[in-house]
């Protein structure tokens, strides 16, 4: 049974909206603690750069996903309830983000926080793939006028693939904990490798 997927999109939306909200708390509960030990205004700022660090990346990446979810429901014309199923364990990564969001922000960076955040990443990079294969070529659910391009699948597989190498390398290897996330800053980069193909080929 398939269904027009508004109600979807806009209580995914809603549900996403919460979970950006849900990141500065944190960081608003800090005031008044700082004020009632007697810090100055500069003091909040400076003794919570990690937690103000990791509330800004947790936004990005948020935003990130959201982008990426909001341009693949542009392909959609219905929704069966497998997808709902998919995108409700997809809602529920950026729901949880905000805990591992607060401990990288408390605790000192190490393989652990490195990994718990990471792991985060990476499931809701498979479960956004898995929402993209499940529409594309699916005569019920994608729009015939507008289906998943090959850029996007190839896209979201390669973003998959380089978070999933982020966590090993955060896990595995002794020091590297959250410089791993910079290899996602080459998802854009094979993406405008992906395009340069497209193009000679043309």
């Amino acid at each position: 049974m398939t269904r027009n997927p508004d109600r979807l999109v806009l209580f995914t939306d809603a549900v996403v909206a919460i979970a950006v909200t849900l990141l500065i708390l944190p960081l608003v509960d800090v005031v008044p603690e700082a004020a009632a030990e007697g810090s100055d205004a500069l003091a909040v700022i400076t003794d919570h750069k990690s937690q103000i660090y990791s509330f800004l990346l947790s936004f990005v990446v948020i935003v990130r996903f959201w982008l990426t979810h909001h341009r693949m429901f542009e392909h959609v014309r219905a929704y069966n309830t497998r997808l709902v199923q998919l995108n409700m364990i997809w809602l529920l990564f950026i729901v949880i983000l905000p805990f591992p969001t607060e401990i990288v922000g408390t605790y000192p960076s190490s393989r652990f926080t490195a990994g718990l955040y990471i792991a985060n990443i990476v499931a809701l990079g498979i479960c956004q793939l898995g929402l993209i294969l499940m529409t594309r070529g699916h005569r019920e659910l994608e729009q015939e006028d507008n289906p998943v391009t090959r850029r996007e699948m190839f896209g979201t597989v390669t973003f998959t693939v380089l978070s999933l190498v982020a966590f090993l390398l955060a896990v595995l290897v002794p020091g590297i904990t959250f410089y791993a996330l910079l290899l996602l800053l080459l998802a854009p980069v094979f993406s405008r490798l992906w395009d340069l193909r497209e193009q000679r080929a043309v």
